[in-house]
């Protein structure tokens, strides 16, 4: 699957500054989030989970050809299993999670699968994110801003509280598309921003040139 504005949003927005020593991928389709986690940090420890094989084995094709193969590993697994068998946690969680709510096909069985919530409802995402984020770690995720609210709701049922949200639209003209929802369990204040990434077809703000330069050879 091609990489999708998305991943790469959530790759670059998500914030670094607690110095994660360990790092889980959820959902974590052939690695791009990882990876530029990778290039981003010097944590030791970098997860990933993904249920789809194909997807699976593209995602550690792609670690095991990159420069920080020896901290980043792939997990063949749902997440549901994952946090059955494993006592770890985690410093940052990511998750690029499937949102579609409604029955879509593309005719490819693997992107209908990544893209419908079916496979990983947000109820289950936070469950499992719940009991696997370290006391003082942070959840990240990118969703359509139609979800924002709900998710957020079914977040905080869970005790993990939003505390920054960047809303992005194409355009200036554009209605908001997508919400970075950054979530831990201290509730404070919730630093809120906006982030608009065309000014034109092709022509990049400079907000998102500052945001994503470091992860596209062309600008």
């Amino acid at each position: 699957m091609k990489i999708g504005t998305d991943g790469v949003l959530l790759g670059a927005w998500t914030t670094l500054e607690h110095e994660p020593e360990s790092i889980m991928d959820i959902g974590a389709g052939t690695g791009i989030i990882s990876l530029m986690l990778a290039q981003r940090s010097d944590a030791p420890t970098i997860d990933a989970i993904e249920i789809d094989a194909d997807a699976y084995e593209q995602c550690v094709d792609n670690f095991e050809a990159s420069p920080w193969g020896d901290r980043l590993y792939c997990y063949h697994a749902g997440l549901d299993e994952f946090v059955d068998e494993v006592e770890d946690s985690y410093d940052l969680i990511v998750s690029n999670p499937p949102f579609y709510r409604e029955v879509v096909s593309s005719g490819d069985v693997s992107r209908d699968m990544a893209r419908q919530s079916d496979s990983l409802p947000f109820s289950e995402l936070l469950k499992g994110v719940s009991k696997l984020l370290s006391a003082n770690g942070i959840f990240s995720t990118i969703l359509p801003f139609k979800e924002e609210r709900r998710f957020v709701e079914l977040a905080i049922a869970l005790e993990l509280f939003p505390n920054r949200i960047t809303r992005v639209k194409g355009n200036k003209k554009a209605s908001f598309k997508r919400s970075l929802l950054q979530f831990s369990s201290i509730e404070k204040k919730v630093n809120t921003s906006e982030l608009i990434i065309e000014e034109e077809r092709h022509v990049y703000t400079e907000d998102y040139i500052q945001l994503t330069k470091d992860f596209y050879l062309k600008m």
